[in-house]
């Protein structure tokens, strides 16, 4: 009997949600992204073209990061059902995600010096060759947007729950904002490349350079802030704790003396809760007031009784 009590008990810790659809696009996107850096670095080589080669190493710093996203997905996957993950594996995905925004914010950093230099000591520049490697970039980039774009809306529909807050797949931002921050690189690229030819703003190139460099370690600050949140387990200002209060205290009796919320999924939650109260109320009528708050799924309630 207590065996059976023990199993009837027992739940899963699979928080996390499947994610294939997202890891598969993440994968063509990785594809893609090596590929081009190979190409741009081989024919940089063989026709001696600087633009070619700069672009393709600059490609391959895209190219790590979404691997680190890739790689992410697999390692959660694979040790999804880990027993010595105790709640799970979705924070190697945040992991992964924090990894990528600080290789972003030194995608940033190193365009600002490249930049500045460029201001300081001008070079002359190849503008048809520049401008046909920035075209180049700006269609790759476009294409992985788009797939990371709809592997994302897939996951989206995939796994649809009528809930009241918002909730992102952090590591696939942090792999969008890679694409999207070479896209932005390669459009203002193309207006600064076209200025310097047609009306001899040659300062318009580093400028633009230091403009997205700007809004690429504006991306990675908020990236790092969120996701370090979640590493920190910093969630107590979270809406879902006074949902938590709200119910618990419902009954004008119960008072909450200790309460601890983090993230264990993407859409899930984990809490313990310390409450005092004078009535005879069991764990499960507790359980059952917050049963109302769908995100939780692992839920630790502790009752301590006190007389009036």
């Amino acid at each position: 009997m207590h065996n059976e009590q023990i199993e009837l008990w027992e739940h899963h810790h699979l928080f996390n949600v499947d994610k294939k659809s997202v890891e598969k696009s993440t994968f063509i996107v990785v594809v893609i992204t090596f590929v081009t850096m190979i190409a741009e670095i081989l024919f940089g080589w063989l026709s001696q073209s600087m633009a070619l080669l700069a672009d393709g190493w600059h490609m391959g710093t895209h190219a790590f990061a979404l691997g680190i996203s890739l790689l992410a997905y697999v390692m959660a996957r694979k040790y999804a059902k880990d027993r010595s993950f105790t709640f799970g594996t979705w924070k190697i995905e945040i992991l992964g995600a924090y990894t990528s925004a600080i290789v972003l914010g030194l995608v940033g950093l190193i365009m600002i010096f490249s930049s500045v230099k460029r201001l300081i000591h001008p070079l002359s520049i190849y503008y048809n060759q520049a401008l046909f490697v920035a075209v180049i970039g700006l269609t790759v980039n476009v294409v992985c947007a788009i797939i990371l774009n709809r592997g994302g809306h897939a996951h989206s529909h995939d796994h649809h729950h009528e809930e009241s807050h918002h909730h992102e797949d952090l590591n696939l931002k942090s792999a969008y904002l890679h694409v999207v921050a070479d896209a932005l690189t390669s459009v203002l690229a193309i207006a600064a490349l076209l200025g310097a030819k047609y009306f001899d703003f040659v300062w318009l190139d580093p400028l633009m350079g230091i403009v997205g460099a700007g809004l690429i370690l504006h991306w990675s600050s908020m990236l790092l802030k969120e996701t370090g949140g979640i590493l920190l387990q910093r969630e107590m200002d979270n809406p879902i704790t006074d949902e938590i209060k709200q119910e618990i205290e419902s009954d004008g009796d119960s008072v909450i003396s200790d309460l601890h919320v983090w993230k264990v999924a993407q859409n899930k939650y984990a809490c313990i809760v310390s409450l005092v109260t004078s009535k005879n109320c069991s764990i499960e009528d507790y359980k059952k007031r917050l049963a109302k708050v769908h995100e939780l799924a692992h839920v630790t309630i502790e009752i301590y009784e006190c007389k009036k």
